[in-house]
């Protein structure tokens, strides 16, 4: 009655009705004549269907995600996904509250605080996605113990050649830089005030080439567990500034030619890398719906869970990417609504799935995301402002933080002093 695939549909099919439960799920299946899980009789119960997903287990929703994750964007339909030539990629990592179990306690850890140990546990995720089609590429899974640097070790492999990948400040350490660059990916990373302050080469653009050494900590911790310690890295450093703020921001690139590419460009491509958080915040806040725990109350249905919720987030990614396409050069992906292709994809699965009718109703769903297509508001500016806040903590001044910034901009280089 409930075969390996009709539970993986039932699994993807949860991350589009979020708060609804296995039976109510189960009727947005079989709904039509001749429904996705081929409308077993009498229909299963919910608990039937807990115990399936428990057989499949974590391991087959992973599989699905990596057969149909990857690179969506092609230069003709998203230019903004690229830079001369290289893929703009880009990690982030985010947490996910999960069901207050022992187990779920034990495998993913509860965060810490000054009044005691949070209320849930958090399972942390770190996604590499696709800059110009927020498509997720790859993406590991831990606990809120474990690193968002320790945990993109295991993303180096999905990045290669022809990809520039962009990271925050906090990720800038000699092992995870070497990983990435071992497969042939060149990097663009914020860099700490505190690290790469000695130049040993001005460049004509004011950019100036520094060396990057594996902090002592790290490397004490490589050697007691018998692992090689990497030496010194070399990373082309460019600092600048944005107009109206005082905040002087660092980059550190692997790009080393200044003249095939200008420490300008590099600084004004940066913004790009707020699309992670913009993917982490599709997922979270649409998918998942805001302040919603994970409910499976094992680390494995956790895990399944969240394979769920990044294939579903990239087959509707896949769509929207299609629409652009449709389109031609005139749409860029950004301005179509994830929101809206979320709803019309929710809305598709309780059709009969003939091969007839998944062409009429992908033809439509095309159709009205580029209809309804939002227009281009961009270039915008976010203050980094707290504009919600529990009663125990301050609310923070707008703009104290730094600012948020996306689009085009014109960075001012500081030329370093030879």
């Amino acid at each position: 009655m409930l075969p390996a695939r009709s539970v993986a549909y039932c699994e993807l099919a949860r991350c589009l009705f979020p708060g609804e439960g296995y039976e109510q799920v189960l009727d947005h299946l079989l709904s039509s004549d001749d429904a996705l899980v081929g409308r077993p009789e009498p229909v299963p119960h919910g608990s039937s269907l807990c115990r399936a997903r428990a057989k499949i287990g974590a391991r087959t929703m992973e599989a699905v995600f990596h057969r149909v994750a990857g690179p969506i964007a092609v230069p003709d339909s998203c230019p903004e996904g690229f830079w001369r030539t290289l893929r703009l990629e880009a990690f982030d990592g985010t947490t996910f509250d999960v069901a207050d179990t022992e187990e779920n306690a034990a495998v993913f850890e509860r965060p810490a605080g000054s009044r005691g140990p949070g209320g849930y546990p958090q399972a942390r995720v770190v996604a590499l996605v696709e800059c110009g089609s927020h498509a997720v590429i790859n993406a590991v899974i831990g606990g809120r113990g474990q690193g968002e640097s320790t945990l993109a070790m295991d993303l180096a492999g999905a990045a290669g050649p022809g990809t520039l990948v962009l990271a925050d400040r906090n990720m800038l350490g000699v092992q995870l830089w070497t990983a990435f660059r071992a497969r042939g990916a060149h990097l663009l990373w914020r860099l700490k005030s505190t690290v790469a302050i000695r130049p040993e080469a001005v460049l004509a653009d004011g950019s100036w080439l520094a060396r990057v050494r594996m902090d002592k900590h790290t490397a004490a911790a490589l050697r007691l567990a018998g692992q090689p310690v990497s030496g010194t890295i070399t990373v082309r450093v460019i600092e600048y500034t944005l107009p109206g703020s005082d905040e002087v921001y660092r980059l550190a690139t692997s790009l080393l030619d200044p003249a095939s590419a200008p420490a300008a460009e590099l600084a004004a491509l940066y913004h790009a890398r707020w699309e992670s958080e913009g993917v982490l915040a599709e997922i979270k806040t649409v998918q998942r719906g805001p302040q919603a725990v994970l409910r499976s109350t094992r680390p494995d249905g956790v895990r399944q869970q969240l394979w769920a919720h990044l294939t579903v987030h990239h087959l509707i990614r896949d769509l929207i990417g299609h629409a652009a396409a449709s389109a031609g050069s005139r749409l860029e992906q950004r301005r179509i609504s994830f929101r809206q292709a979320f709803r019309l994809a929710r809305r598709s699965i309780t059709a009969q799935p003939t091969p007839r009718l998944l062409d009429r109703l992908l033809a439509r769903a095309i159709s009205r995301l580029v209809s309804r297509a939002n227009p281009d508001r961009r270039p915008r500016s976010y203050p980094r402002a707290v504009k919600r806040r529990a009663a125990a903590y301050p609310t923070k001044k707008p703009g104290t933080a730094g600012a948020r910034r996306r689009g085009d901009f014109a960075p001012t280089i500081l030329p370093r002093p030879p």
